[in-house]
């Protein structure tokens, strides 16, 4: 009896180490930053209006249900946005990112102002397509990376701007409250 448990246990926790899929995307255990390990910490899908626009999901170097953790800096953490769907622009997820930086700052972006349209870049360079993903990655008192399908398109630096970008979907007025409560691993 205990080789079976000893051997069920081994094989769920093997099964739990491989990708996990939310809204027919995989997402992967673990990803790398500059060496550094990071760990999926949760993730949910992004609706609006009773439509799936995206898999959202935070991955940070040691599993967390603390905003502050993140937001003040105190992990390298990064935030991974899957499109599931076509409807998704580039002008709309502009528009949701600009408003979304304005949520997360109480309307005072003007420090921010420069580095956000600089950002944008990563979203309007071309149009979006479903399928799509972008990789913010944060980095404490240095700033963000951003990737888009696995490919590095600007560095943003200021731990500032970091913050507030992370605040979009983890702060006091986050795109979805109930994507962020998935990305802090609560069900």
């Amino acid at each position: 009896m205990k080789y079976v448990s000893s051997l069920l246990l081994s094989f769920f926790l093997a099964f739990s180490v491989q990708a996990i899929e939310v809204a027919g995307v995989q997402l992967k255990p673990s990803i790398k930053e500059n060496s550094q390990s990071l760990t999926l910490n949760g993730a949910g899908i992004r609706s609006k209006f009773f439509m799936d626009l995206y898999v959202g999901s935070l991955y940070t170097t040691a599993k967390t249900k603390s905003v502050a953790d993140v937001l003040d800096g105190k992990t390298t953490a990064a935030v991974r946005l899957d499109i599931i769907s076509s409807l998704i622009t580039s002008d709309n997820m502009v528009d949701s990112i600009e408003e979304g930086f304005h949520n997360a700052t109480g309307g005072k972006i003007a420090p921010l102002q420069d580095r956000i349209k600089a950002f944008m870049k990563v979203f309007s360079k071309t149009e979006i397509k479903k399928g799509e993903s972008f990789t913010l990655v944060g980095v404490p008192d240095v700033g963000v990376t951003a990737y888009r399908n696995g490919k590095e398109v600007i560095k943003i630096s200021g731990d500032d701007f970091r913050k507030a970008l992370f605040a979009i979907w983890l702060g006091d007025k986050p795109a979805s409250k109930t994507l962020k409560k998935q990305m802090l691993g609560d069900k």
